[in-house]
């Protein structure tokens, strides 16, 4: 294998690409994925538009104020560089793109890996094409080395009125498990200890496989939420799962947590309590047999951390829908919580469903929401003073350390603050006794490694 060479005799530098990742973990995995391909294929990755051969911008398009932020994002590349390949969400409809940037030099939709390349390709050909093994077995990853996210599907068969999902990732496609579990297995011998499952509806995981079993480590494993998460648990790394909606079988999982199998973490997006927005929302409206439902979990699992996320604003919410939704937090005492003012989507059922809250109620109403959630966060982080958890580190710190306990995830939980006697190090899981808390975080001592 030879190099091409410059001039004056000597290799040629490899072509570079910088890369901007916009939107939710999925849309990371699906830029690690294009760029565990590039650097195959002997790419140079850079973290500067400016000195780059071209920038990838990889676009989420779920509400305004992303597609907002993606064309920013284009614009500042396009700027600083001139060459942009756009992919993602936004690519599904790229006529919102090339209206506003005519100049990119090709649009390729969410998903469509071998289009991004093959535009990579013929604005920049490879130099030389490299042995695989130039690329570690688990591929290239955006995250820190000690956490990875885990994509078991993509799309989603649910037709939630405010989303528009299905209109740009299509309907659920699921990955066999055996296919899953050998990508967690790679993940896992190259030093990952947590695995963050990850997908559209990570609750509906193999149904368009009519849950068809695949085989790894000499058992048939079948394609059924249950059955992966039972899988995962064997790995001996934790195992987070998001995304999970609400439906019936979820139930059969917390077991498991019970048995510390995978992680005692359930993010349940249930976005409202009031059964006419649900029902506006097409969501699950027996949120009376919520409540019971959580109840019963808790008792399986009594240290089951729930996080959830809800929408205020939604068209047609009246007071009294929003007065019930707060009545339904208090009684839940969700651990963690998110809160989105409805924002109109283009292609949303949901824009026509019942009249527009105004905007000056959506703010009103989310700084009321946030202050009831603050308080229950806060009253169920003060049980844990005194506990001892395990915290996973994120950050170092001479004297004091960043990690986050089982019930923390990555960027949109809260986190542990440690002190230690001896520094820790990224990745290493400590034994904490938590001596404070606040409304978010909490602070304590590290007592074993």
């Amino acid at each position: 294998m030879t190099l091409s060479k410059n001039p004056s005799g000597s290799p040629a530098a490899a072509p570079k690409v910088s890369f901007v990742s916009l939107g939710c973990p999925k849309a990371l995995v699906d830029s690690e994925r294009i760029i565990t391909r590039l650097r195959a294929e002997g790419y140079e990755l850079s973290r500067q538009h400016q000195g780059s051969d071209l920038v990838i911008v990889n676009t989420c398009g779920f509400l305004d104020s992303a597609k907002a932020e993606s064309l920013a994002a284009i614009g500042g590349a396009l700027k600083e560089n001139g060459k942009v390949i756009v992919t993602g969400c936004m690519g599904a409809e790229p006529e919102s793109i090339s209206s506003a940037y005519p100049d990119v030099l090709a649009i390729t939709g969410p998903q469509q890996y071998e289009s991004v390349v093959d535009a990579v390709h013929r604005a920049l050909p490879p130099q030389h094409n490299p042995f695989l093994d130039l690329v570690p077995p688990e591929g290239i990853k955006l995250t820190p080395r000690h956490y990875a996210y885990l994509k078991i599907s993509e799309g989603c068969n649910n037709r939630c009125t405010f989303c528009i999902i299905p209109k740009l990732r299509g309907d659920l496609v699921s990955r066999p498990a055996a296919d899953v579990l050998r990508e967690a297995e790679k993940l896992v011998a190259a030093g990952v200890k947590e695995l963050l499952v990850i997908s559209q509806d990570t609750s509906a995981y193999g149904l368009d496989l009519k849950y068809a079993a695949s085989p790894w480590r000499g058992q048939e494993v079948r394609a059924k939420f249950i059955d992966l998460s039972r899988a995962l648990g064997e790995l001996g790394v934790w195992v987070r799962l998001h995304y999970v909606y609400p439906s019936p079988h979820v139930d059969e999982v917390i077991p498991l947590m019970a048995e510390r199998k995978v992680l005692p973490y359930l993010d349940i997006p249930f976005q409202h309590a009031a059964p006419d927005v649900l029902k506006r929302m097409k969501r699950p409206a027996a949120q009376e047999k919520t409540l019971e439902r959580i109840a019963r979990w808790r008792e399986l699992c009594p240290d089951l951390t729930l996080r959830s996320t809800f929408i205020v604003g939604f068209p047609g919410e009246s007071e009294a829908d929003f007065e019930l939704l707060l009545q339904w937090l208090d009684e839940a005492a969700l651990d963690r919580v998110g809160c989105f003012k409805y924002e109109p989507v283009r292609g949303a059922a949901a824009n026509d469903s019942a009249p527009q809250v105004a905007d000056e109620i959506k703010e009103e109403r989310w700084h009321r929401f946030m202050q009831a959630q603050q308080k229950i966060s806060t009253r169920r982080l003060k049980r844990k003073v005194g506990t001892r958890q395990q915290v996973i580190i994120d950050e170092v710190g001479p004297t004091v350390s960043k990690g986050r306990s089982m019930a923390d995830a990555p960027e949109i939980d809260g986190a542990v603050y440690v002190a230690s006697r001896r520094p820790l190090r990224v990745g290493e899981i400590a034994t904490v006794k938590i001596e404070r808390a606040d409304e978010y975080d909490l602070h304590g001592s590290a007592v074993g490694f």
